[in-house]
């Protein structure tokens, strides 16, 4: 590229010079931001399913595609948007979809043709696996399930089958829930969409070289309106003396989804801990559902540390 080209685009140039083409993705899909908190708390949502999207496209088709490229790692500055972890070393929603795109043995949902696949990136062949997939309306009404056998290849993809296309009887916002087991019944993957009737419909004749506008987003705004929940959450610290580590444990107790569950860290002082590293973030619980995660950070902090959950539908407990 000419280097006014490459500085046009990377330092801000017209088309993102602020943050217009995020805010109308975000706004488009998820309703208006009621203020700076409801704007994160959407954007790490947005993040988490179009870096997980980018990812999982290339897997499916990792024998056709060339590569992927992911921009960017970190923000240089404070932002809530466009980053895998911010400028405080916060890994956000969009690295949480991104790693869990890239697990070694997965099960994901193809937005293309609406196909449930399963991606093995190591070098053993896999056999023995049971897929189970089940849709729900926003108020978690079972409208379709099924269970399959697959069988899939070292470095391969295997398409289970094929999620039927919404009808009219369902709501605009609706869930997807896959959960990959093995030959002992151990679940070894799990993923979790919220999709819409009114599919993204892109505006191809007026495609430039780096961007396709959207003519109309997916229709996601009930998200907003979710039945409310509540969460309980404990932790209990690792043995490791060279290094902070712990286990927490976060349960939906509630009647509802309790939709992008976060959790979070901090000391005696209520100082969030960063940087840290989770095995996993801004996940869904059913109701009921429990879901362990491990947590580590670098050093030991002066007292106990203490957790904190919270969700979309669900007020922040510590």
């Amino acid at each position: 590229w000419p280097i006014d080209e490459v500085w046009r685009y990377h330092a801000g140039g017209d088309e993102f010079k602020d943050l217009s083409l995020f805010t109308g993705a975000l706004e488009g899909r998820y309703g208006k931001a009621t203020g700076a908190e409801d704007y994160a708390r959407k954007a790490q949502a947005l993040a988490y399913e179009g870096q997980r999207a980018m990812f999982e496209a290339f897997g499916r088709n990792k024998y056709v595609a060339t590569g992927v490229i992911q921009w960017m790692l970190n923000n240089a500055w404070p932002s809530m948007i466009w980053h895998l972890y911010d400028w405080y070393l916060r890994p956000g929603g969009g690295y949480f979809g991104a790693k869990a795109a890239c697990e070694p043995l997965h099960v994901q949902f193809s937005y293309d043709d609406r196909s449930i696949a399963v991606v093995n990136d190591t070098l053993q062949p896999r056999s023995g696996l049971t897929v189970a997939a089940k849709v729900f309306d926003l108020n978690l009404k079972e409208l379709f399930a099924r269970e399959a056998a697959v069988e899939v290849g070292a470095d391969a993809v295997t398409r289970a089958f094929t999620l039927p296309a919404p009808s009219p009887d369902w709501s605009t916002t609706y869930f997807v829930r896959l959960v990959l087991r093995d030959a002992a019944g151990r679940e070894v993957s799990r993923n979790f969409y919220w999709l819409s009737t009114e599919e993204d419909r892109l505006d191809w004749a007026k495609t430039e070289w780096y961007y396709t506008p959207t003519a109309r987003h997916a229709n996601l705004r009930a998200l907003a309106s979710l039945p409310p929940t509540t969460l309980e959450a404990s932790f209990t610290p690792g043995e490791s003396a060279a290094e902070g580590s712990g286990r927490v444990v976060v349960r939906n107790t509630g009647p509802a989804l309790a939709f992008q569950v976060r959790l979070k860290l901090t000391d005696p002082a209520g100082e969030e801990i960063l940087p840290v590293y989770w095995a996993d973030n801004y996940f869904a619980l059913l109701p009921g559902e429990t879901r362990e995660v491990t947590v580590s950070f670098p050093g030991q902090p002066a007292g106990r540390p203490r957790v904190t959950a919270e969700a979309w539908n669900a007020d922040t407990i510590r």
